[in-house]
C-alpha cells in the first residue's frame, strides 16, 4: 500500500525564503508586526515569566510578604527540606496531583479523540452533539464543584438515591477520604474530555481530504487511514492536548476547594500554595518553594516531550 503522509512535506521555510519576504515587507508592515508580536511578548514576560523567576527566587527564602525587600532573610534549601521532611500535606497532595495527572491522560484524551473522530463523519445532529459535549467546558470548576456534591451527597445525591443508598447503607461519597477524589475526578473527566474533544476535532477539520481519499485509492481501511494519514496530520494537536493536559491537571485548584477547601483526601499542590501565599500563615517563601515543586513536575512533563517532537521535525 502505498502511504500518503502529510508530514512528509517540507514544512519549514529556507532561511534565504525567509530574508527574502522579510525585505519585501513594507517599513509599516514591519512595525506593525514588531507590535504584534513585542507587546505580547512583552505582557507575557511581565506577567507570567518575570513572577515565576522571582517565586524561584524568594523560594530560598522565610519571607512572609511584609515589609519592603531588605527585610527577606535568605535561608537556602531550607524550605525544600521542611516540605520533602516534616510537612504532612505534602505527599497527599503530590500523589493526589499525579493520579489527576495519569488519569487525565488515560481517560479524557483518547475519548476525546475517540468522540472527535466520531463527529468528524458528519453523522446526523453532529452540531448538537458537539455542543452538548462542549457545554461542561464553558462551565468554571468551581460550579463543577457544586454539582459534584449535588451528585454525591450521601442522602440527596443522585448516585445514592439511584442505587438504592441514600436510607440504608449510606456511601459517603465525599467525606470518605477514599472516594471523594475519584468522584471528584469523574467530574473532572467529564469537563476535560469535551474540551480535548474540541482540540482534535479543529485538528482533524484540517487534515487534506484528498489523502484521505488517496489512501482509500490504494486500498487503506478506515484504522489504516487513520494510523498512516490522519495522526500524522495532528502532531501539532498532540503537542497542545499534552500541554493542555498536563496543565489543566496540575493547575486544578476550584473544584476541591469548593468541596472541602483541599483537605480530606482532596489535597492538592496548588491548594497548598494558596493556603501557605495567602493564608493565615502568609509564608511567601515556603509557599514559593511548593508552586517551584510544582513548576518543576509540569515542565518534567512537557520538555522531553517538546525536545523529543522538534528534533523528529527537523529530521523530516
Amino acid at each position: 500500500m502505498t502511504v500518503v503522509d502529510g508530514a512528509a512535506a517540507p514544512r519549514t521555510t529556507p532561511p534565504k525564503t525567509k530574508r527574502r519576504h522579510l525585505k519585501q515587507l513594507t517599513a509599516r508592515d514591519r512595525v506593525s508586526l514588531s507590535l504584534m508580536a513585542g507587546i505580547p511578548t512583552l505582557l507575557t514576560v511581565a506577567f507570567v515569566w518575570v513572577p515565576a523567576l522571582a517565586s524561584i527566587v524568594l523560594s530560598f527564602s522565610s519571607w512572609t510578604g511584609f515589609g519592603d525587600f531588605s527585610t527577606i532573610q535568605w535561608v537556602g534549601t531550607e524550605n525544600y527540606k521542611n516540605i520533602f521532611t516534616i510537612y504532612p500535606p505534602f505527599d497527599p497532595a503530590i500523589e493526589h496531583n499525579l493520579i489527576w495527572l495519569a488519569v487525565f491522560f488515560v481517560l479524557p484524551a483518547p475519548f476525546g479523540l475517540f468522540l472527535a473522530v466520531q463527529l468528524d463523519k458528519q453523522i446526523r445532529f453532529s452540531r448538537i452533539y458537539q455542543s452538548v459535549l462542549f457545554l461542561p467546558v464553558v462551565l468554571s470548576l468551581a460550579l463543577i464543584g457544586f454539582m459534584t456534591e449535588l451528585i454525591f451527597s450521601p442522602t440527596q445525591g443522585l448516585i445514592n438515591n439511584l442505587t438504592g443508598h441514600a436510607d440504608h447503607h449510606v456511601i459517603d461519597w465525599m467525606g470518605n477520604p477514599h472516594l471523594n477524589i475519584w468522584a471528584v475526578m469523574i467530574m473532572a473527566c467529564w469537563r476535560q474530555a469535551g474540551y480535548v474533544m474540541v482540540l482534535f476535532l479543529a485538528g482533524l477539520k484540517s487534515v487534506d481530504p484528498s489523502q484521505k481519499e488517496a489512501a482509500a485509492l490504494d486500498g487503506a481501511n478506515g484504522s489504516q487511514t487513520f494510523r498512516h494519514v490522519v495522526w500524522p496530520a495532528l502532531r501539532p494537536i498532540n503537542v497542545v492536548v499534552l500541554v493542555i493536559t498536563v496543565i489543566e491537571s496540575l493547575r486544578a485548584f476550584d473544584i476541591v476547594y469548593v468541596i472541602n477547601k483541599g483537605t480530606n483526601g482532596l489535597e492538592l499542590l496548588s491548594v497548598l500554595v494558596t493556603d501557605n501565599i495567602v493564608g493565615e500563615a502568609s509564608r511567601i517563601g515556603f509557599g514559593s518553594a511548593l508552586a517551584t515543586i510544582l513548576l518543576v513536575i509540569s515542565l518534567a512533563f512537557i520538555v522531553p516531550y517538546l525536545i523529543s517532537m522538534f528534533r523528529k521535525d527537523e529530521r523530516e
